[in-house]
């Protein structure tokens, strides 16, 4: 194999930019150009598009050394012509600062995969033809969304292919823990390329035929029929004896116009808290009869199915308002205001706005989130790019009964904000009522590389059959 690559590097350090120019010298490798422009931006797409004559071009997305396995290049162009990939990406590994290596899979792209924040590592390789014919359908002029918007118009038409092989090694960067990094997407200083980012996946479901326009909901009024309660607030629990209590008490701290209740709902393969929770939460419910305490013998209930066996109960309310665990509200009239935000705004679902915090509530950074991705004219399509929908998240109980939730510990509530906001309107409530404490026992504090990627391949497998079902609600409008 001779000069069938052309090799585009965005400049580093000289160290690293001498290091990678010896890696790269190749025989298969035709030319190596550095890159003074980012990576994020289209203008640089363009001009690699335009550069690249061999018939494939490797891409390193970030400034750093790459040490290529023994014979990684021609691997991947061997896959690459085995499968007609448009864009080929590979597992690597991460060599630490200790001089530890650790591996880094990736996971396979779907159609769904269209979080920006896809993981495919710091190489790319593409078909310098799709590369190109997709370069030439970029309109935006984008500074954050350039690589995100190529691969999307790149995936309209193309494959793009897992090597779930280890191909190369990359110098770890980002070390922080996966509960740091993710409020990446809300932190108000990343606001504008999250613009970038939502107009990309727009301009990319119209492709697709899966957008869907403002309006068009069907018709609801939530204030027919009868209900045993104006609201239920729901807290599935599982092993939470150090902040249920907390929960509890800011639940039933709500004062209120009309009449609620709260749900605790156990959870888990043990049918029961093993900490001491059961106890406490029983001892609570003896004190106070608005508490529904269920501990049912399924041994296969996940948080999921907790939500659905809350909103089936016939003591649930017309509305059923989240409360996690560990969380607590802002005050006194949360759920006043959750309620009366239902009745103006005629809707489904409501997401709310709330402050990250630590146990002790002291406010961290970014501080409040009130989810401004989330927006009346494009909100339901900017759900298929983020991972998440707000909080905290209500609900109006006929529809949660109508849709259901997955039962899973994982998404399950993503889940159902997608599935609601393809027919209901979602409405919004913008100050924070709301503080979501984190503390070392959050369940997505510090994962495993392992469960993170079982986690956005899930998440991933969520967004693929959602855009299914959108672009077959399309179809059959359009029919």
């Amino acid at each position: 194999m001779h000069h069938l690559i052309d090799c585009f590097l965005p400049c580093s350090t000289q160290e690293e930019n001498e290091r990678n120019q010896q890696c790269l010298q190749q025989d298969i490798v035709n030319e190596v150009n550095f890159l003074s422009s980012s990576m994020t931006e289209s203008a640089t797409w363009k001009a690699i598009a335009a550069k690249a004559t061999a018939p494939y071009s490797l891409v390193y997305l970030n400034r750093q050394f790459i040490q290529l396995g023994y014979l990684s290049l021609e691997r991947m162009v061997n896959v690459a012509e085995m499968t007609g990939a448009g864009m080929l990406y590979a597992d690597h590994y991460k060599l630490t600062a200790d001089g530890r290596r650790l591996e880094a899979p990736t996971i396979d792209y779907q159609q769904g995969s269209l979080r920006d924040d896809f993981n495919f590592g710091s190489v790319v390789l593409l078909k310098t033809t799709a590369l190109q014919e997709a370069a030439q359908r970029i309109t935006a002029d984008y500074q954050a969304a350039g690589f995100y918007d190529l691969r999307l118009k790149l995936s309209e038409a193309q494959s793009l292919v897992h090597v779930n092989e280890y191909l190369y090694s990359e110098v770890e960067l980002d070390t922080r823990k996966t509960g740091e990094r993710l409020f990446d997407y809300v932190d108000p200083k990343n606001r504008q390329s999250q613009v970038e980012m939502e107009q990309a996946c727009t301009e990319h479901l119209k492709a697709v035929g899966a957008y869907l326009a403002p309006g068009a909901y069907k018709p609801m009024r939530v204030d027919e029929g009868a209900f045993p309660v104006e609201a239920s607030i729901m807290i599935p629990v599982r092993n939470r004896i150090r902040t249920i209590k907390d929960a509890l008490t800011s639940a039933l701290n709500q004062k209120t116009s009309f009449a609620y209740n709260v749900f605790v709902v156990e959870n888990g393969p043990e049918c029961h808290s093993t900490d001491g929770t059961t106890e406490l939460v029983e001892e609570m419910a003896r004190a106070d009869k608005r508490i529904v305490h269920i501990v049912t013998d399924r041994r296969d209930l996940g948080v999921g199915g907790s939500w659905n066996l809350a909103a089936h109960d016939p003591r649930c309310g017309r509305f059923v308002a989240q409360l996690d665990s560990d969380d607590v509200y802002a005050d006194e009239n949360t759920l006043q205001k959750i309620v009366d935000a239902f009745h103006e705004q005629q809707c489904a679902m409501l997401i709310g706005a709330y402050t990250l915090t630590d146990i002790h509530l002291n406010v961290l950074p970014p501080g409040v989130i009130a989810h401004k991705e989330w927006t009346p004219e494009n909100g339901r399509n900017n759900a298929l790019r983020i991972n998440g929908l707000g909080a905290p998240r209500s609900f109006y109980t006929p529809v949660l009964r109508e849709i259901n939730l997955p039962n899973t510990n994982y998404g399950e509530d993503y889940a159902l904000g997608l599935a609601i906001s393809r027919d209901y309107m979602i409405g919004r409530l913008y100050d924070p009522i709301y503080n979501c404490r984190r503390w070392d026992d959050n369940s997505d504090g510090d994962l495993s590389i392992e469960k993170e990627n079982r986690n956005n391949v899930y998440k991933d497998r969520m967004r693929t059959w959602e855009l299914m079902a959108r672009i077959a609600k399309n179809r059959k409008n359009q029919a």
